[in-house]
C-alpha cells in the first residue's frame, strides 16, 4: 500500500503541473475533476525513427534526456501526439523522458518486409514495445496507454515485468483471453463492440479502406460521447491511417481476437503464455473513464485479482475512452501516482 506522506506528495506534484482529476472507487483515493482544456493538440517535436527486426518504428521523445523513461502508447483509432500532447509536457516538466510511439500500422512505422504478416494481435503488440525499448537501449520504463496501447503495456508488463517500472491501464486488465473469444457478452455490451464484428467480414473491410474517415469519426463520438474535439485535432489523427498497411493491421487485430484469423506463428509462444492470464506483478494504476461509450466504468473489482503487485483504480468523471487525450491531468495524477508505489 502507498503511504500517506508518499500518495500525498504525489499529489501535490501532480497538482503543480495542472495534474489532478481522479475520483476514486475500489482501492483508490478521491479526487475533483477540472474541465477538459479542448486546447488543439501541441507539436511534440520531430519524427523519429528506430529499426526493430521487425519494423521500422516512428516515435517522439519529450523531456530531459536523462529523465525517467516513460513510454506513452495510444489506442485505435486515435493519434498518439493528440493524445499526449499536454500529458507528456507535463511529466517532462517532472523530469521525465517520454516517448511515444506509434503503432505497428499507423503514421510512419513501417514493416521492413512485405511477406510480414500484417499482425494486429495482442503479443505483436507487446513485442514491438519491448523491441522498441531494446532499440533505444532502454532496460526499464514505465508503461502508460489506453486502447491498444494499453493492451501492449498489460501484455508486455506481464511477460517481461524486469523490464517495467509500473504500468498505467485504462478499462483495467487488457490481455485478451482467446479461450474465451466465442462466448457472448451481455447484449448491451455487444452492442458498443459493433465495429468487432463489421470488420469480421469483407464488407467490412471494404468499409475501412474507403470510408476510413467517417468510421473513425463515428467511432470517436459513440466512444467517447461527451468529447468535444475539434476538426484540427481530428484532421490530424486522420493524417495516421494513411499508412499502408493500416486497414491490415486492423482488420487482423479484430478479427485474431474474436478467433477468427490466425495469429503470426512468430508470436506463437507469446500468445500461449497469454492464454494462461498471467497476472502483472509491478505497480499499476487503472483507470476508467465515467463517460466511456464502449466500456462501461466499474469499481475495479472484476479485474483486481489480475494485479498481484500494488494496485490502485480509479474512476475519472467525464472521460470517454481517449482518457488521455479528454482528461490529460488525470492520466498524468496515475503516472506520478503509480512511480511512487512500491
Amino acid at each position: 500500500m502507498i503511504s500517506r506522506r508518499r500518495l500525498t506528495r504525489a499529489m501535490t506534484a501532480a497538482a503543480a503541473t495542472g495534474a489532478a482529476g481522479l475520483t476514486g472507487s475500489g482501492r483508490a483515493s478521491a479526487r475533483t475533476d477540472t474541465a477538459p482544456t479542448g486546447r488543439i493538440a501541441r507539436d511534440l517535436g520531430p519524427v523519429r525513427h528506430t529499426r526493430t527486426d521487425v519494423l521500422d518504428i516512428a516515435y517522439h521523445d519529450v523531456g530531459p534526456a536523462h529523465g525517467k523513461p516513460v513510454i506513452l502508447l495510444h489506442g485505435w483509432p486515435f493519434s498518439p501526439v493528440g493524445s499526449y500532447a499536454e500529458v507528456a509536457p507535463a511529466l517532462a516538466r517532472r523530469g521525465y523522458r517520454c516517448y511515444i510511439p506509434y503503432l505497428r500500422g499507423h503514421g510512419e512505422t513501417r514493416f521492413f518486409r512485405d511477406d510480414t504478416l500484417r499482425s494486429g494481435e495482442q503479443a505483436a503488440l507487446g513485442a514491438d514495445l519491448i523491441a522498441f525499448m531494446d532499440a533505444l537501449r532502454l532496460p526499464r520504463a514505465l508503461f502508460a496507454g489506453y486502447d491498444w496501447g494499453g493492451r501492449a503495456g498489460d501484455v508486455a508488463a506481464a511477460l517481461w515485468p524486469e523490464r517495467c517500472t509500473g504500468v498505467v491501464s485504462v478499462n483495467g486488465y487488457l490481455i485478451q483471453n482467446l479461450a474465451v473469444a466465442q462466448e457472448p457478452l451481455a447484449p448491451a455490451l455487444e452492442e458498443g463492440y459493433w465495429y468487432f464484428f463489421y470488420f469480421l467480414t469483407e464488407r467490412g473491410r471494404k468499409g475501412l479502406q474507403r470510408n476510413r474517415e467517417d468510421l473513425a469519426r463515428v467511432v470517436w463520438h459513440r466512444n467517447s460521447p461527451q468529447w468535444q474535439f475539434t476538426e484540427a485535432e481530428f484532421a490530424q489523427a486522420a493524417e495516421l491511417w494513411t499508412n499502408p498497411d493500416y486497414v491490415d493491421v486492423v482488420i487482423h487485430s479484430y478479427r485474431h481476437r474474436l478467433a477468427a484469423a490466425p495469429g503470426d506463428p512468430r508470436y506463437a509462444e507469446l500468445e500461449k503464455r497469454l492464454l494462461e492470464q498471467p497476472k502483472i506483478t509491478v505497480p499499476a494504476v487503472t483507470l476508467d473513464g465515467q463517460a466511456d461509450g464502449v466500456i462501461p466504468p466499474t469499481d475495479g473489482t472484476g479485474y483486481a485479482a489480475h494485479f498481484s503487485g500494488p494496485w490502485k483504480h480509479h474512476v475519472v468523471p467525464g472521460a470517454g475512452h481517449n482518457l488521455p487525450q479528454e482528461r490529460p491531468q488525470a492520466f498524468t495524477a496515475a503516472i506520478l501516482e503509480v512511480d511512487t508505489m512500491r
